[in-house]
């Protein structure tokens, strides 16, 4: 009989005591001879193999059934190492434990290891070891115990053990290993030591889902999609099976769920492996699939990481994994996307950002910035726009470009609008105070769509006007054309209630949203602000020769705008030709570097009654 231990260990001594006397058999010590004679008679018929081994280690006496198991006989095996024939010394724990029963620090000892027996097959069995009844009392103090050894085959057992595992760890649809047999395979993935030359070993992942697969179950059954996926989980494992393609062995092809795979690849030689699989997997789903009459034509997403596996947790792996698949359905679907460092950089500032976004304007972080907006007749400073500033803890000073949109998202918009609102017209008050000679300046504040829609706009304007003392004349709320282009019920009732509260509306951007002039005649609008594409093109300065297009464009709306009853400013003025130009077709006011950019409040003071520099 040989044995296969499950795990590495450091030998122990083997020794052979020939002429050990039948006075070792009387069994167990202290017993009548009728007593021992039954307890051998017992001993010997028993089918379980068995034997009693001294403290030394050595069999004393074996049964038949254990001399069968042996393929020696149970004569030939007294005085051999017991250790030995089962393979006690492979493992170290083992060992130890099994010497700790024997010098009698122990009471039991029990370990499963593979035998091999005589005929050929293997089996599992359980070995244990305790010692023999009262044998310490029947002995001086000094004097070792024996210990009985048995030997239970568990192969049926363990073949239950190993089936009931099997269908734990995989999926019944596919037949594929499913997450929890996956985790535990990229566990130990990442737990591989580094090779002998020192390198780090990698580890990459492919993790896909189906494009539409709902609409499969929701229109043909989940019969059929079941037998969907079972085709697509075919077609992933011959892709991995691809022979020579893994030196190190096949990629292991798990379904995580729903419509969701996973192909991890250990031992990964680089990107290009990675991104090769990925080629060769969406090729092979885009190939229609008959599915007993039915023949689907389908595609796939799929998130592509590769990495050293020094450093990296599964936690970490399956965020890229996930993120990256969801870049590849955000970029348009039926691709694969590779992990991106600085993508992910900016998206985990997306999302710092937004989890902080909503204390930041309780904790007074925001702050703001005015930039003039100056009557191109005289160049004048008539108004300012008010530009909202994130004092971050963590980035710095950030632009609006950075943060609105994530407001608008989450819905803080609100909040910071209202704060906005209130700080910008506080702060015009404070002006026209404390330059009574003076004529006042206008605000200009922008407001977003959700503004209108989730909060009482209306309410807000008319408490914080009243709250400041500003006069609405001096207000002038600013909408992009996109968020006002068919405005109808609630939002069309705001804008016309803050415009006969006296409140100025201004449409952002316009000429690059929709376009649509019918609006112009029936929303409250007072001012249009041309977006800066246009004024580009009045470039005379750097060499860049103006566009006729631009300037005929402008011209038109600068003369429907006057027709209408409207006011027209100018954005990114840059230039003095350009402001000269804009001033000549007869445009109102204008904004940009040309005359400041964006500055502190006290700033502003100082250009009150003043030409604005560059004027």
């Amino acid at each position: 009989m040989s044995a296969t231990s499950e795990g590495p260990g450091p030998e122990a001594p083997s020794a052979q005591r020939p002429g050990l006397t039948q006075s070792h058999e009387v069994w167990p010590p202290g017993a009548s001879a009728t007593e021992a004679h039954d307890y051998r008679a017992a001993f010997r018929a028993a089918t379980l193999p068995m034997a009693v081994v001294d403290h030394e280690g050595l069999i004393v006496t074996a049964n038949e059934a254990l001399g069968a198991l042996a393929g020696t006989g149970a004569a030939a095996l007294t005085a051999q190492s017991a250790a030995d024939l089962v393979d006690l010394a492979a493992d170290a724990r083992a060992w130890h434990a099994y010497r700790e029963v024997l010098h009698g620090r122990r009471s039991r000892f029990r370990c499963t290891r593979r035998l091999k027996h005589p005929d050929g097959r293997s089996l599992w069995a359980e070995i244990t070891v305790v010692p023999l009844p009262d044998a310490r009392q029947a002995h001086r103090d000094d004097a070792p115990a024996q210990v009985l050894l048995s030997v239970a085959d568990v192969s049926d057992r363990r073949e239950l053990q190993n089936r009931l595992r099997h269908l734990q760890m995989h999926d019944p649809v596919t037949r594929l290993p499913n997450r929890a047999l996956f985790f535990e395979r990229l566990s130990a993935a990442l737990r591989t030591p580094p090779h002998e030359d020192g390198s780090g070993s990698r580890v990459g992942l492919c993790y896909l889902d189906l494009d539409g697969f709902k609409a499969v179950n929701d229109t043909l059954g989940h019969r059929v999609g079941d037998r969907l996926l079972a085709a697509v989980a075919a077609r992933l494992t011959d892709c991995a099976g691809q022979e020579g393609a893994y030196p190190s062995g096949a990629p292991l092809v798990a379904r995580l769920g729903g419509d969701e795979f996973a192909v991890l690849v250990e031992e990964s030689t680089g990107t290009e492996q990675l991104t090769g699989l990925a080629r060769t997997v969406l090729g092979a789903l885009q190939q229609p699939f008959d599915l007993g009459g039915q023949r689907l034509s389908v595609s796939a997403s799929i998130g592509v990481v590769e990495r050293p596996v020094a450093g990296t947790s599964a936690t970490g792996l399956m965020q890229a994994a996930d993120t990256t698949l969801y870049w590849a359905k955000a970029d348009g679907k039926a691709r694969w996307t590779l992990f991106d460092p600085e993508r992910n950089a900016h998206r985990m500032t997306r999302q710092a950002l937004s989890s902080t976004l909503r204390p930041a304007v309780e904790r007074g972080e925001f702050t703001i910035e005015y930039q003039p907006l100056v009557g191109l007749a005289d160049g004048v400073v008539r108004g300012v726009e008010a530009l909202v500033r994130w004092n971050h803890p963590q980035f710095g000073m950030l632009s609006p470009n950075r943060f609105v949109a994530i407001a608008e998202e989450d819905g803080s918009i609100v909040q910071l609008g209202r704060w906005v609102l209130r700080a910008a017209c506080r702060q015009a008050r404070r002006w026209q105070l404390d330059h009574p000679a003076q004529p006042p300046l206008f605000i200009s504040v922008n407001v977003a769509v959700r503004q209108v829609w989730d909060s009482d706009l209306v309410t807000d304007v008319a408490e914080i006007l009243a709250e400041t003392g500003l006069d609405p004349a001096l207000l002038q709320l600013e909408l992009t054309e996109s968020a006002v282009m068919g405005s109808a019920g609630r939002p069309l009732r705001a804008l016309q209630a803050l415009s006969d509260m006296g409140v100025r509306i201004a449409i952002d951007d316009f000429g690059t949203g929709y376009s649509n002039l019918a609006y112009l005649s029936r929303l409250p609008v007072s001012v249009l602000k041309l977006d800066g594409a246009f004024v580009r093109g009045f470039r005379y300065e750097d060499g860049t020769h103006p566009s006729p297009a631009d300037e005929t464009i402008v011209e038109a709306m600068v003369e429907l705008a006057h027709r209408l009853g409207l006011t027209v400013t100018a954005e990114c003025v840059e230039t003095a030709g350009q402001a000269e130009r804009l001033r000549r077709i007869g445009c109102d006011t204008g904004q940009g570097w040309l005359y400041s950019r964006a500055v502190p409040p006290e700033r502003i003071a100082e250009l009150i009654g003043a030409r604005a520099p560059g004027a």
